[in-house]
């Protein structure tokens, strides 16, 4: 492969052609599978928030109680931004496997402890503390995820196929929400009501346990990124590579910083919000609202594919352009669509808005991971994604839910939602093109006199 331009003009890592097929696959099914059992966990709670808030929150008012059981939800990004400085450092130190691996253990035992908690009524207070706790531990490990799992693959792929085998691995973020959806409604339909809440709430909580397990073990047959070995072998590890991030690479955070505003917002307003507010906002009933968002998510999850597709034969930034301005100029007619309280119309709308998400989603995973050398990838991608999901994806179920609530307008989410994808498209008219760059920079490799 050649490169021109401003580009760097070498292989990401010299034996990237003579790479065994089957150590590709392996390591891009890893990393999806371990993201996608990441991201059951973290997941599961949004959709049991409405039981949640009457077994820990209880309430003479449901909709204070479904405020504080989303809050709780936005507790988990809390943590996100020192998750990304802990995992960034331990990924660009020890490793992106091993780091990695570590990651998912953390999250499967958050989630299994949130299936075993007792409720307010059993140990008053102390229920709803424990449960932060829990959505803490889920925030801080879900912080490495992300920037872990996406660098993990760009690093073993051929440079002609990073966009669409990263965006494979990022777009299985969109399948757990699914499973996650079908699993509640196959519960709450098989249960009685007293019955789910009761007990039945917490069965998928506690299959984090044996999806964790599964997810460890398809990790440790990876073998660490030959980008990572290069660069340890030939300059070793950044020993500050956050101080070396912010001192060197302010503008590259700034851009992690803009993509993952949007990225963020909309991947938690369809996983985190959308069930809420068919449900609680225009009425639908909870069985058809879980279908027409697992719908959505899979639509998402083609349409990342596409992206990232797309963002290898044309273009980071180009791809990231045209996202960010279907998704401005689709939202607000998603939103009406969905807010005429049928299926059809709730399968419609929430179709449109995972389409033009999903195209910006797609070329986002691995674009903001090539603006940094392979020495502090992790830190400085880290940090400033998770800022960005902490402010952005944290908040987007409450304040949704909170806007609403506020102006009394349906429309008030998709609003808000277009404004954030205007100044994502403005910022991103200045983000540099790196489909063509090296993931191996200058800085990782021994400087010669």
């Amino acid at each position: 492969m050649t490169y021109n331009g401003n580009t760097q003009t070498r292989p990401d890592h010299a034996s990237i052609d003579s790479r065994d097929s089957v150590e590709l696959k392996r390591v891009v099914s890893s990393a999806a599978l371990g993201q996608f059992v990441e991201w059951y966990d973290f997941v599961i709670y949004a959709y049991s928030a409405t039981v949640i808030a009457g077994l820990f929150f209880p309430s003479a008012d449901p909709t204070a109680a479904l405020l504080s059981a989303l809050a709780v939800y936005g507790v988990g990004f809390l943590m996100r931004p020192l998750g990304g400085v802990v995992f960034g450092y331990l990924g660009d130190s020890i490793g992106r496997r091993n780091t990695l691996s570590v990651i998912i253990l953390l999250m499967g035992g958050a989630t299994v402890a949130i299936g075993l908690l007792p409720t307010y009524e059993q140990i008053g207070i102390l229920a709803p503390i424990l449960l932060v706790i829990c959505r803490l531990v889920q925030g801080l490990s879900a912080a490495g995820e992300a920037t872990g799992s996406n660098s993990f693959v760009a690093e073993h792929a051929p440079p002609n196929r990073r966009g669409f085998l990263v965006a494979f691995t990022y777009a299985f973020a969109n399948l757990p929400p699914i499973v996650a959806a079908l699993l509640v409604l196959f519960i709450t339909n098989v249960l009685t009501p007293e019955d789910y809440k009761s007990w039945g709430w917490r069965i998928p909580f506690l299959l984090g346990a044996p999806l964790a397990l599964v997810g460890l073990y398809i990790r440790r047959r990876t073998e660490e990124s030959p980008a990572f070995r290069k660069m340890r072998a030939t300059k070793g590890v950044e020993a500050m590579p956050l101080r070396m991030a912010f001192r060197d690479y302010k503008k590259a955070m700034g851009f992690s910083f803009a993509l993952a505003a949007l990225s963020s917002l909309g991947f938690y307003t369809l996983t985190g919000y959308f069930v809420t507010y068919l449900t609680v906002t225009v009425g639908l009933n909870r069985n058809d609202a879980l279908i027409s968002n697992s719908v959505a998510l899979l639509i998402a999850f083609f349409a990342m594919l596409l992206g990232g597709h797309l963002s290898d034969k044309i273009g980071r930034r180009t791809t990231i352009l045209l996202g960010a301005a279907i998704s401005a100029l689709i939202c607000i007619p998603a939103y009406m669509l969905a807010g005429e309280g049928s299926l059809a119309n709730a399968i419609l709308g929430q179709a449109l808005l995972a389409c033009a998400l999903g195209v910006f989603f797609g070329p986002v995973g691995i674009a903001f991971l090539e603006l940094f050398p392979t020495r502090i990838r992790l830190s400085g991608a880290g940090v400033s994604y998770n800022v960005a999901y902490t402010v952005f994806g944290g908040t987007a179920p409450l304040l949704s839910a909170f806007l609403v609530l506020q102006t009394g307008n349906k429309l008030a989410p998709a609003f808000y939602m277009a404004a954030v994808s205007v100044a994502v498209l403005i910022v991103a008219l200045y983000l540099p093109e790196t489909y063509q760059r090296s993931l191996v920079h200058p800085e990782d490799e021994i400087q010669t006199p």
